[in-house]
């Protein structure tokens, strides 16, 4: 497991000095990422100024949720950007070197690709997180310190295993299905606001198929001492391990269909 972990922050190391070759178009494309998020962060700003309230979510909460959501979605997609170009892999044939590699496939995979210009748009969610705090008012303990930590960590594993689906999808398919991102970046939009304020269909879509609502809005509410579903410390502290069982379900399901690949001959 260590080895791993050093093996997979060396590949991380790598990667990203690899990008900083070229400085003038990686300082770009990381100044995009930023103005698309603070455009983002404009647009909560903006609606919570011609709306005070929504449901009973005043404007820091709201701010805090987002940051939440931003923070989680952009690591998984900084230190996981491997898995969302899976399908690619297949259709030119790469696949097939990784299956006589002694390390798994899915840790290859993980090891290809980081993404660090989504710095800037972590940077936002962080910013969010600590003006939402600040305007919410929030009486921090270090068990809720600890919870936040541990919310953002299952709302990871809960992206990286939405991304699996696509991945599994294109041994099927090697052309990507749009229809997934209606989980995945429709999800982040979505659950950027409190689950309780949407129809009950979003409700049970984003509880119970993507549950971003158990895995970061529980935690989150307690945080904010609003506990949704009147859920406690107890269940608030366990909400997250949805994100790794989803991970772990979608991990079997993505291996599962890894024995019906057929290689390319390549």
């Amino acid at each position: 497991m260590i080895n791993s972990l050093c093996l997979y922050f060396k590949s991380c190391r790598m990667l990203i000095r690899s990008q900083m070759q070229y400085r003038a178009s990686f300082l770009m494309q990381t100044f995009t990422q930023l103005v698309m998020m603070v455009t983002e962060l404009l647009a909560v700003l903006i609606l919570m100024d011609r709306f005070s309230v929504l449901g009973q979510w005043n404007r820091g909460e709201i701010l805090f949720f987002f940051g939440v959501i931003s923070t989680s979605f952009y690591l998984c997609e900084c230190f996981a950007r491997g898995i969302t170009q899976f399908p690619p892999l297949i259709a030119q044939g790469d696949l097939d070197s990784m299956l006589i590699r002694p390390r798994g496939v899915l840790f290859q995979v993980i090891c290809s690709r980081a993404d660090p210009r989504r710095f800037g748009a972590i940077l936002i969610g962080v910013l969010a997180l600590i003006l939402g705090s600040v305007s919410a008012q929030i009486h921090w303990t270090s068990f809720k310190m600890l919870l936040l930590i541990w919310t953002i960590l299952g709302g990871m594993a809960l992206v990286c295993g939405l991304f699996l689906i696509e991945a599994t999808l294109s041994f099927f398919s090697v052309k990507r299905i749009e229809l997934v991102n209606i989980l995945t970046y429709g999800g982040r939009s979505t659950c950027q606001y409190p689950i309780d304020i949407y129809p009950r269909g979003l409700q049970l879509l984003f509880t119970l198929v993507a549950p971003f609502a158990l895995t970061t809005h529980l935690p989150t509410a307690y945080i904010l001492d609003k506990p949704l579903w009147g859920a406690g410390a107890g269940w608030s502290l366990l909400a997250p391990l949805s994100g790794f069982a989803f991970l772990g379900l979608m991990t079997f399901v993505f291996y599962r269909g890894l024995r019906r690949y057929r290689s390319t001959g390549s």
